[in-house]
């Protein structure tokens, strides 16, 4: 149990003092909004919240999205790229035609933080499914959505594209929606490209998805074109949803992030081995073909390390690992801090 807990925080519960030496003093860091004290925070490198166990993230990434629901929303529609985005760090508040409480799914009961009258300025848009036509076909609804000149993305889920598509946000570009809306979003509106058996289309600034659970897979995607791709990954493991493809989309836009440089099996095999750890103990690190990226196994527990730069990556917290090589280019141990104590390959 000792050694488990002394490697699990060599991956999980480094100090922030070892963050602050790979990056700029001015980056400020903030827990994911969770509606508590720790929320009004900032601190100084990334890791964990004392408070609230969430992993930070920089301050300057953070985004304000804007979920507009309408009553009969399907829960998983919007409950899952919530919790995509609230993990990333960005604030996410609900919208509805009035503040008047919401019936999600006839199970869930909703009260809106704002109406389309009160609603603040955002930088992401967000229309899901589920009797979606009381959101396209009410006029003052699409009259507010074609207002918001400010927004850098328009995001839908399943139905929800029709509320896009019926203010003229598709016109011209190629989406998606629930399979079986797929025909009626093609024979309503001539002017969009739809596509089908995809599970997103990112057309740069408008991304829409397929239905239900693919909404949590152009979230993610999201958070990968505003963040990098081991920020996706990390509010996926974080999720647990290990059964995510990233890129497993239609990519129209030129920020793919999934092509910015994948390192090769090669490289990732010099790091391979048995590490020494504190008093003692040992870790495992080992390539997982399939996430792309090392692992530290524990106990069979699988531990994700995200390759950065070079020769330096880092853990599921954000925080900094440094691979250490001799004058004969051969890895031969690790630090946490850039000059610090050096862990030596075994």
């Amino acid at each position: 149990m000792k050694q488990s807990i002394l490697i699990i925080t060599f991956v999980i519960a480094l100090t922030s003092s070892m963050a602050q030496s790979s990056q700029p003093p001015s980056l400020k860091y903030i827990c994911p909004p969770c509606n508590s004290s720790c929320d009004e925070i900032k601190h100084h490198g990334p890791g964990i919240c004392t408070h609230c166990n969430m992993v930070l993230i920089r301050e300057d990434m953070s985004k304000t999205i804007a979920f507009y629901l309408q009553d009969g929303v399907e829960v998983l529609d919007f409950a899952g790229p919530m919790e995509v985005f609230v993990y990333a760090g960005y604030k996410v508040f609900t919208v509805s035609v009035t503040q008047e409480p919401i019936l999600s799914q006839g199970v869930l009961r909703v009260t809106p933080d704002y109406s389309i009258e009160n609603a603040p300025r955002v930088d992401i848009l967000a229309f899901f499914g589920g009797n979606s036509g009381a959101a396209s076909q009410n006029k003052e609804v699409i009259k507010w959505v074609k207002a918001q000149n400010e927004v850098e993305y328009h995001f839908s889920v399943c139905t929800g594209a029709f509320v896009l598509a019926e203010a003229g946000i598709l016109d011209g570009k190629t989406a998606t929606t629930f399979h079986g809306a797929l025909n009626g979003l093609e024979n309503n509106y001539p002017k969009i490209d739809v596509r089908k058996d995809v599970r997103f289309v990112d057309n740069g600034e408008v991304i829409t998805t397929a239905g239900i659970s693919a909404g949590i897979d152009g979230a993610l995607h999201l958070v990968a074109k505003l963040q990098g791709l081991n920020a996706a990954k990390r509010v996926a493991y974080y999720m647990e949803y290990d059964n995510w493809k990233p890129g497993d989309g239609l990519i129209l836009s030129s920020d793919n992030p999934y092509n910015n440089g994948t390192a090769s099996t090669a490289f990732y095999q010099e790091f391979v081995g048995n590490y020494e750890y504190r008093e003692g103990t040992e870790i495992e690190v080992r390539y997982n073909p399939e996430e792309g990226n090392l692992e530290a196994l524990v106990n069979e527990l699988k531990l994700p390390i995200y390759h950065e730069s070079g020769d330096f990556f880092s853990n599921a917290s954000s925080e900094p690992i440094y691979f250490k090589r001799n004058r004969e280019n051969k890895i031969i141990g690790y630090s946490l801090t850039a000059d610090g104590e050096i862990f030596k390959k075994l």
